[in-house]
């Protein structure tokens, strides 16, 4: 693996999520330590990645993951091609996957009812047939968190705990620029921790418990809005739509709403912080854009259940956006310490 290793080296990334894959090519700036940067020391004047021909298309996930893996496969056959038209050196290809992979065998190992038929896909056999390029898979989630930790908000920090709050919630351990995943690969599943308020509210792994993803993503904001809604108000369609709604002032179930789903998710967060103890948390997903009434519950509810010498652990929005997990999956590859 020393070939992926020299400065500025290009990588194809990959982003496969239930609904569209996402892919472009990363430049990576030189190695952090040659940049002036390490981890657990901070450098503002570190350079940054870049992504280009940044693309996407439909997974199509109703025709099963054979489809998904051989579309795959066929789209980085094409973009190897007309990089190598243009003059361009590719080193390697990071995948960040829905479900479960297993980074050393290739493997999904683990999907929902999202991808049928993703679950055993032997990603790194398929590539086999296209390039001798080395290839490396980790999960979406992980990507995300692994783009934040080294080039995003948890940028110079030796631990960093990534929380997704989209449609879902998901969450990373990153540990000196290492994404720990734990003995069966699933470690940091955020959205997958007990909490009051989730009790009565069926999560999407199938438990009953009280998890906070269904009350606390966004998908779960309109759960808990709908659940008790007040004679006479529409039903909400989406998170979004909690969130307009509570952050107008003329809807006080929704600013309630928004406020509780706050409140538990932080004291969720805390819970997992006090198990962890991280140089900060970084918070990404389309939900950390519901405003002051949200951030503040967030903030109170951590604040409540968060250990004396937690408290002051900083909790900041991602940097990366959209880019973070094609970010990740590049360095996943450039490093391979994930």
């Amino acid at each position: 693996m020393n070939e992926v290793k020299d400065s500025r080296s290009t990588y194809l990334a990959f982003d496969i999520g239930g609904t569209k894959i996402a892919y472009g090519l990363v430049t990576l700036p030189e190695s952090l330590e040659s940049s002036g940067s390490s981890f657990g020391k901070e450098s503002e004047d570190c350079a940054s990645p870049t992504v280009e021909d940044y693309g996407s298309m439909p997974t199509e996930a109703a025709k099963g993951g054979e489809d998904i893996k051989n579309r795959l496969v066929a789209r980085a056959k094409q973009i190897l091609e007309d990089a190598a038209k243009s003059g361009k050196t590719i080193s390697g290809i990071g995948i960040a996957a829905a479900g479960v992979p297993n980074s050393k065998t290739g493997e999904i190992v683990a999907a929902t009812d999202i991808l049928p038929g993703w679950r055993g896909q032997r990603i790194y056999d398929a590539f086999k047939s296209v390039t001798d390029l080395p290839v490396y898979m980790i999960g979406d989630v992980g990507g995300h968190g692994l783009g934040e930790a080294i080039y995003g908000a948890g940028r110079g920090k030796s631990i960093v705990f990534s929380v997704g709050i989209g449609t879902g919630i998901g969450g990373a351990i990153i540990v000196n620029g290492k994404l720990f995943t734990g003995a069966h690969g699933v470690a940091g599943h955020a959205g997958h921790v007990v909490s009051d308020l989730g009790v009565g509210f069926d999560c999407s792994c199938g438990a009953h418990a009280g998890h906070i993803e269904p009350v606390a993503s966004g998908t779960g904001l309109a759960t808990l809005y709908n659940s008790n809604l007040p004679q006479g108000t529409e039903l909400a369609q989406n998170g979004y739509e909690v969130c307009v709604r509570a952050n107008s002032g003329q809807d006080a179930h929704a600013k309630e709403t928004l406020a509780r789903s706050g409140k538990a998710l932080g004291q969720c967060v805390a819970g997992m912080a006090n198990l962890i103890d991280p140089d900060v948390i970084v918070l990404s997903g389309s939900v950390v854009e519901a405003g002051d009434i949200w951030w503040n519950a967030m903030r109170s509810g951590f604040e409540d259940s968060a250990l004396t010498l937690i408290k002051s652990t900083p909790i900041v929005k991602g940097k990366l956006g959209g880019s973070a997990p094609l970010i990740g999956a590049a360095w996943a590859v450039h490093s391979n310490r994930v």
